[in-house]
């Protein structure tokens, strides 16, 4: 990274900052994406779903808060939820159209590359989806994205402690789902092993 971006509003006015912004994050908003979806098309338009998001929402960025990576994974989870609702209909006729207009065939498959990268996390959050929502994104924050256990609270608008107890509820109950589902299907990893504060 190249430091903080402050103002971080500075990103929707100035041309240099938003480059520096973007090449800074794409990365980890990519892999961010890759595991949630798991077509390249729809995976490049949400990731710039998610950078248009960030620059309209970047007055509401408060570095106290904690790192601009876990409030962009914020903007990003909103972003995504909004996408599935608006075009949850409309998507499955022009995702093919759009995306495939937009991507050359290197693009389409450093994103198909990177999916099959996440190929065994997108398993995971299968079984993450038994948890409840607030239980989930938790563990998806901390284990998956790589937040600290502190950061992840702020981004989630909980107490660090509180975080640090549901978390660990949420690995157990996680553990008991695959168990119940049959053999391990991936390795755990940090999915399931507890966090030092």
């Amino acid at each position: 990274m190249r430091g903080p971006y402050q103002p971080l509003t500075r990103i929707g006015h100035e041309p240099d900052a938003f480059e520096a912004f973007y090449r800074d994050h794409l990365e980890q908003v990519q892999r961010f994406i890759a595991r949630r979806v798991d077509d390249p098309h729809l995976a490049a338009d949400l990731t710039a779903d998610v950078f248009v998001a960030a620059v309209d929402a970047a007055h509401t960025y408060r570095p106290e808060r904690g790192p601009v990576i876990a409030w962009l994974y914020g903007v990003g989870r909103n972003a995504i939820a909004a996408e599935v609702r608006r075009r949850s209909r409309e998507l499955r006729a022009t995702r093919r159209i759009s995306g495939q207009r937009l991507l050359d065939p290197v693009s389409l498959a450093r994103i198909e590359e990177r999916i099959d990268a996440e190929r065994e996390s997108r398993r995971l959050h299968r079984a993450l989806a038994e948890l409840g929502d607030d239980d989930r994104m938790l563990l998806e924050l901390v284990a998956l994205d790589g937040l600290s256990v502190a950061d992840a609270a702020r981004s989630l608008g909980v107490k660090p402690a509180t975080a640090r107890v549901r978390l660990h509820r949420s690995r157990a109950r996680l553990t008991a789902i695959l168990c119940r589902s049959g053999p391990e299907p991936a390795p755990l990893g940090a999915l399931t092993q507890e966090v030092t504060p």
